[in-house]
């Protein structure tokens, strides 16, 4: 039986290797302001409707 060595990847330079690790940490950076903004939209959105169902119970109450 031959074995299929057709699946294994060649070793990267170190020039891609530089490259690869620079993509890498630009995409992460990225990925954690995008994770940032969302969770302050969503606190922001969360406060105000927190702000409108308390008016709108002070309203109904009195």
């Amino acid at each position: 039986m031959t074995e299929d060595l057709s699946f294994r990847r060649k070793p990267l330079t170190p020039e891609q290797r530089q490259a690869r690790d620079a993509t890498r940490r630009i995409e992460a950076e990225k990925a954690m302001r995008d994770h940032e903004e969302a969770q302050k939209a969503f606190y922001a959105n969360r406060e105000r409707l927190r702000a409108e169902r308390l008016a709108r119970e002070a309203r109904d109450k009195g």
